[in-house]
């Protein structure tokens, strides 16, 4: 009886399931999370073995992240099935901070450290803007996450950007194998095994592209069995004011993108996120870049790629992704671990990708069959206007090149855009009582629970670096 009262958010599987789950999870999610240390670390000119320290450290703090995230601390945690990892929007400015003569990493960590703090204090002032969005906003940011990503899965597909084969039929093909598989085993299959249709995918994926010789193993030979993350490895960190303030310009950036991403989990586990609940999780946000900032790492936020996943496998517990904490923690603290998981080639992922980025995109596209476009043909204007905007910086990414530098974090997030876009335009048409409306729809939807329970903007070099292989 006690199983039919739990909500699948909050149900607890069995070990042997949520180890799996878990993996999977991580396999979605790995290229990303390691993406950003290999740029910040290529840029500094770091030499390997810090780079691989700074890719152990991203590791570890993203597990620390999730787990907080996921099981909630306190005043932290949206309690929801959500996979932390370091921010794309920070890539930009991280680069001109470590590469300007006078600064360096050091000025990176302490400026991430003090985004996190400041970023704690203002998530409840963030918190407030969740009334501003009504479904027809919410449905536009989740359609355009889902759109912003298939970028991502395409180009893995390809082979991955930078790579000198890109678009090879062999990584073409392998790509449309795994892809087809969890089609297939999504239409066969039952309960558990229907689950891990991504997992099964990828792995088999795997399996023919080592038999091709198509996988490099060289970083697992090389890679060290166990390693250790220190607080502070490169020394204390600098607090260069004008650097802080680009970051908590980043931070602002990463609140408005986790907003929608919460709340495109929140739909899809049936479990509506209210203003309460937002906060914990803009908290968080904040927690894990000041955690990422002491242990060597940088600013964090919820990733995009699991809410498709979730998409996929309908498997909405909370510790499924708390389970993927641990195992981003393990990985961090064993570098030959995380060196095999590193060696999924970039085609076997895209595979996957397509079907779990499209996933969050007909997520949108569903809370988007509630808007009344009958009777308000206003609110067509307010999506059409709002993705198109969404898509410019992942139509062309050179669209703004010719504006300030410093307007790049902004710019160049095609969830901001689609996001701002939407909320002006509706309070433009609908008027401020939609506003009103929506928190009330807000604050009714979450009587119905307990509140307790790469995004990202992907440019050129971003994913180039991200091709891992």
């Amino acid at each position: 009886m006690q199983s039919n009262t739990v909500h699948p958010c909050d149900e607890r599987l069995p070990a042997g399931q949520l180890l799996t789950l878990g993996i999977q999870h991580v396999l979605v999610m790995y290229a990303g999370a390691v993406a950003v240390p290999l740029i910040i670390g290529a840029a500094l000119n770091l030499p390997k073995d810090q780079i691989a320290f700074l890719i152990s450290a991203d590791l570890f703090s993203c597990g620390i992240a999730t787990l907080i995230q996921t099981l909630g601390l306190w005043i932290f945690g949206i309690r929801l099935p959500v996979i932390m990892g370091c921010t794309f929007a920070a890539v930009g400015p991280m680069v001109a901070i470590g590469t300007n003569p006078s600064l360096g990493i050091l000025d990176i960590f302490g400026s991430t450290i003090a985004a996190g703090v400041v970023g704690i204090i203002l998530a409840p002032a963030i918190g407030k803007l969740l009334r501003f969005f009504p479904p027809v906003v919410v449905g536009v940011v989740i359609s355009v996450i889902g759109l912003s990503l298939m970028e991502v899965g395409i180009n893995w597909a390809a082979g991955g950007l930078g790579n000198p084969d890109y678009g090879n039929p062999i990584y073409l093909g392998l790509a449309l194998v795994v892809l087809m598989l969890i089609l297939l085993i999504n239409k066969f299959a039952k309960g558990f095994i229907a689950n891990i249709s991504v997992l099964l995918g990828i792995v088999a994926g795997f399996v023919i592209a080592l038999a091709l010789g198509r996988v490099n193993m060289d970083g697992v030979t090389h890679a060290p069995w166990v390693g250790f993350v220190m607080p502070f490895h490169f020394g204390l960190p600098h607090f260069d004011p004008l650097s802080i303030a680009t970051m908590v310009t980043v931070m602002f950036v990463t609140f408005i993108e986790s907003t929608g991403m919460f709340l495109a989990v929140g739909d899809m586990v049936d479990r509506p996120v209210d203003q309460t609940t937002l906060v914990r999780g803009l908290r968080v946000d904040g927690l894990g870049t000041l955690i990422g900032g002491i242990f060597n790492s940088f600013p964090h936020t919820s990733f995009s790629q699991n809410v498709g996943l979730i998409g996929v496998t309908g498997v909405k517990s909370r510790f499924v992704c708390a389970m993927g904490g641990v195992i981003l923690v393990l990985l961090g603290l064993f570098p030959k671990m995380a060196q095999v998981v590193a060696s999924v080639p970039a085609f076997v992922l895209g595979g996957a990708g397509i079907v779990m980025f499209g996933m969050v995109a007909a997520n949108g596209i569903k809370v988007l069959s509630k808007v009344d476009f009958v009777k308000n043909h206003h609110n067509l204007f307010i999506v059409a206007v709002s993705i198109g905007l969404g898509l410019v910086p992942v139509v062309s990414p050179h669209f703004f090149s010719k504006l300030p530098p410093a307007l790049s974090p902004l710019l160049h997030s095609g969830i901001l855009l689609a996001s701002v876009s939407a909320v002006v335009l509706n309070l433009i048409f609908n008027g401020v009582r939609s506003a009103k409306k929506a928190t009330s729809d807000i604050r009714r939807a979450g009587h119905d629970f307990d509140g307790r329970g790469g995004h990202e903007p992907q440019r050129d070099e971003i994913l180039r670096a991200a091709d891992l292989h």
